[in-house]
């Protein structure tokens, strides 16, 4: 289970020429990697992880399996699109399917690209768009709540409960505020996730620089740094331009331009870390001769519900998932050196799996 990035944003943001550099990214690595397919408007790529290589290497399997990422292309947005202006509806459709939202906002001077309103304010940007969607949200909540009123006479309890959830984010709304501020009980956790708001997805504002201000950022990408962090949002500071040139380069060449432009990492790898975080992703993995792969899962997540997301059966029939924590299989030097040294641990279907365990599970198949 990888996840899907929604990426937004006006027009002339630079959204394009990032999304650009992730497919052709993602074309490059689909020599490497399998099931890498992209069509016009889906990149997906391989998640970056130097504790793979490092398990393959001490386990001497023959491939390298990483988790998997998709970004969608999101068709552009213009003020309106919540009454269909532009590919509005196109839009909105679109962006009830993904996981997250990776906002991209122009924080770059350039007078030869035009800003569609005439001036460089991504804070402005950012409300444009979360307009759009509060806008989308509510008439799509006057509509449903139209609808369950025959429900409601007939004391129908699943419609009460998606009233009374609509009713709550429509306060919210009504109050210029995203749908994500409701605080939801565990119990409506799983019918608030069916109503699928737009507004209630989780946004990675993507700050995009010029070349020069990619280490650091500059006043823009602090004005959103500070908007993100008052919303409880995430921000990342990313140079489209430097990630379609690296998005050309080999693997030796791309560490060179990026020590030469004094950055330590592509921003494709800091945008992936930043939207695992703000979905409370983690990865596991499985290691053999055979191969060494990356595995994602929620946070919280217990072992049988992991092993599942390998195969139905392996839920169905878990026994036990014997363990060693990364740190752990990398002292002892494989799987072996870990049980002699009784690092290795046998775990029930209670066990949480955390970030970065080695994992074998058996099952009754």
């Amino acid at each position: 289970m990888g996840f899907k990035m929604g990426i937004v944003g006006l027009p002339n943001v630079g959204k394009s020429t990032l999304f650009n550099a992730l497919t052709k990214t993602a074309a490059a690595q689909a020599a490497n990697f399998p099931f890498c397919t992209i069509e016009p408007n889906v990149g997906e790529v391989a998640v970056p992880d130097a504790r793979l290589d490092t398990l393959a290497k001490i386990a001497q399997s023959k491939e390298i399996i990483p988790t998997r990422m998709t970004f969608v292309d999101i068709a552009g947005l213009v003020k309106g699109a919540s009454k269909g202006e532009g590919l509005g509806n196109q839009f909105l459709a679109n962006i009830r399917e993904v996981d997250a939202i990776a906002h991209v906002l122009r924080c770059f001077e350039d007078g030869d690209v035009t800003h569609v309103e005439g001036r460089v304010d991504p804070v402005a940007d950012a409300q444009t768009i979360e307009t759009e969607l509060m806008l989308a949200d509510l008439e799509s909540i006057e509509k449903r709540r139209a609808n369950l009123v025959r429900k409601l006479k007939g004391s129908d309890k699943e419609a009460q409960q998606q009233d009374r959830l609509l009713a709550a984010a429509q306060e919210v709304l009504e109050d210029g505020r995203p749908a994500r501020v409701v605080e939801v009980d565990a119990e409506d956790a799983k019918a608030w996730k069916m109503l699928q708001l737009l507004t209630t997805k989780p946004v990675l504002y993507v700050c995009n620089v010029s070349e020069e201000e990619a280490g650091e950022g500059n006043e823009h990408s602090a004005a959103v740094a500070a908007m993100a962090a008052e919303q409880g949002n995430s921000h990342v500071i990313i140079s489209a331009r430097i990630e379609e040139e690296i998005s050309q380069l080999d693997a030796e060449e791309a560490e060179m331009f990026l020590g030469e432009m004094g950055l330590e990492e592509p921003g494709l790898d800091r945008l992936i870390r930043a939207g695992y975080e703000l979905l409370h992703l983690e990865t596991y993995f499985t290691v053999g001769p055979k191969e060494a792969r990356a595995w994602t899962i929620k946070s919280g997540t217990a072992a049988p519900q992991a092993a599942g997301v390998i195969h139905g059966d392996f839920e169905k029939g878990f026994i036990r998932a014997e363990t060693v924590a990364y740190d752990d299989f990398v002292e002892c030097n494989g799987e072996a050196g870990a049980r002699d040294k009784g690092k290795l641990r046998a775990e029930g279907k209670s066990y949480i799996v955390k970030d970065g365990d080695v994992l074998h599970f058996l099952f009754n198949g």
